[in-house]
């Protein structure tokens, strides 16, 4: 039986994954902060299927500890400080779980046995304010937040151990990747929740930032399992994983909204304090190598995307108020 160790596993990522591990018969142990808390933010039907444990990501021994008695073939990295609005919060704390902690992995796998394999979640933040769009696995990073620079260093690190020890190590560059799941700071997540409580009576107007603002949304659930489709191949190798396609706050807005028979325009404010303003290009990403290597494309369009968040959010705020 394969067998997986999901760090974050109860975060957005590390849930979608589960699910999909164990539909695969896959033994699945999520290294966690928090059990307790953990167990209780994973849905209700993981919840006796993964083993929960202690992950510490700034203590090697207990890392090399924890691989050596659960031996899992392959391990997949979600653990990290958030992104989104917290990018500049604690750069410190930033540099180290997001960045120097993936070289605590690789050196527990190098402790430990070398055939485990390793996928890191790594991000479209490594690229920061690319100066050419779309952006591919050669864009020349420019990262412009501590989230960003960690990711990139990680990246790297990934790189020279693969190149160094041949073990099979790779980092999935991930685009923004959306969904139910997500948390309600994230701007996709803010405009979905909102927009079912305007529908539901309980609020009147939402305020956002610059409705310009591009990005490359895609579905979470279809983001890891291209991180999977990584790891089933001869050898290792980095993949931009993203839809190909850019939309504006203001097109989500739409969509979410109509989709509850409402306007944006009568709901929705740009809020000046909150305006940032437009990248000198689109952020968004090409995927023709891993739509070419691995076979893989994205499944949830963002229509689709749009409408599964404002149903999810609708269900939950119908369910809490009854």
């Amino acid at each position: 039986m394969n067998a997986a160790l999901i760090t974050g596993a109860s975060g957005q990522d590390g849930s979608y994954l589960a699910e999909q591990l164990t539909a695969k018969g896959y033994r699945v142990v999520g290294g966690v902060r928090d059990v307790a808390r953990a167990r209780d933010a994973l849905p209700s039907y993981l919840r006796d299927v993964v083993e929960l444990i202690v992950w510490d990501m700034s203590d090697l021994s207990s890392l090399q500890r924890v691989i050596a008695t659960t031996k899992p073939t392959e391990i997949y990295n979600f653990a990290a400080y958030a992104s989104g609005a917290a990018m500049f919060d604690d750069p410190l704390g930033m540099a180290d779980i997001n960045g120097v902690a993936v070289t605590r992995i690789l050196e527990a796998i190098r402790a430990v046995d070398t055939k485990i394999k390793l996928c890191q979640a790594s991000s479209r933040e490594i690229f920061g304010e690319a100066l050419a769009s779309p952006q591919t696995e050669s864009t020349p990073p420019n990262p412009r937040s501590p989230y960003g620079a960690a990711k990139l260093y990680a990246d790297s690190m990934i790189r020279i151990y693969r190149r160094r020890y041949g073990m099979y190590a790779c980092s999935a560059i991930l685009f923004n990747h959306e969904s139910p799941r997500r948390g309600v700071d994230f701007v996709t997540r803010k405009i979905s929740r909102e927009a079912a409580r305007i529908k539901l009576g309980l609020a009147q107007e939402l305020h956002l930032g610059n409705l310009d603002t591009q990005r490359d949304w895609g579905f979470a659930g279809d983001y890891v399992h291209a991180m999977w489709l990584m790891m089933q191949q001869d050898k290792a190798d980095d993949y931009v994983i993203a839809t190909g396609e850019a939309h504006t706050v203001r097109e989500f807005c739409e969509v979410a909204f109509a989709h509850l028979g409402l306007n944006y325009r009568d709901h929705v404010r740009e809020d000046a304090a909150s305006f940032r303003p437009s990248e000198p290009v689109p952020l968004v990403g090409c995927s023709a190598k891993a739509r070419q290597d691995l076979g893989w494309e994205p499944k949830v369009s963002f229509r689709e995307l749009a409408h599964m968040m404002v149903d999810a959010d609708l269900r939950d705020l119908r369910a809490s108020t009854n």
